[in-house]
């Protein structure tokens, strides 16, 4: 009777020092600076061929957290949020416009004059390490691109955000970069707000 006292000692104590050390997992995810949680990050590569080359480094940003951690809960939610992409090679516009096109057929979203708006923010080649920002507003129900050193493009709907955002947490020919996407949203909800 006196080890099981001794062991069950033991696990309280093992116990007790792993909360102290990572207090409230949930909280781990903290906001940053602007007010929005990075729920990750990742880096875009496209094979051809035996070749892998990386296209883009690209962080996903929430200003609150889906009530369960999944890519589909993301896309749904009606919330302020964000993709930011750095460019890690250069690229013809073209290029970009063509793979965001296969992004939103992949997905079935078949809006033409609002995919043409968004695509319309890149008149030129980009080069390497242009910073692009998808942004959705709440407030407004708008998507707005902007490139670096381009154009920009403000579009309404709720729909097309969902559209948008599934190009990378939708079907998708990397489906790990949507894992990486959403990877440091916390498995349960967060509570108490």
């Amino acid at each position: 009777m006196m080890q099981l006292t001794r062991r069950r000692s033991l696990q309280l104590i093992t116990a007790a020092s792993v909360l102290a050390a990572f207090p409230r997992l949930a909280a781990a995810l903290e906001r940053e600076a602007g007010g929005y949680y990075r729920t990750g990050s990742g880096v875009r590569v496209k094979h051809v061929g035996p070749f892998t080359a990386k296209v883009y480094a690209i962080s996903h940003y929430m200003r609150e957290l889906p009530p369960t951690k999944s890519k589909p809960a993301v896309i749904a939610m009606d919330t302020d949020k964000s993709l930011s992409w750095r460019l890690l090679r250069d690229l013809e516009a073209k290029q970009i416009r063509d793979a965001l096109r296969d992004g939103y057929a992949m997905n079935g979203y078949t809006d033409r004059a609002k995919i043409d708006q968004l695509l319309g923010a890149f008149t030129k080649g980009p080069p390497e390490n242009t910073l692009i920002t998808i942004t959705y507003s709440s407030t407004s129900k708008s998507t707005t691109i902007a490139v670096a050193g381009d154009g920009t493009a403000t579009i309404p709907g709720i729909d097309f955000m969902r559209g948008t955002w599934s190009i990378w947490l939708g079907k998708i020919d990397q489906p790990e970069l949507g894992d990486a996407l959403i990877q440091r949203i916390p498995d349960t909800p967060k509570v108490g707000g």
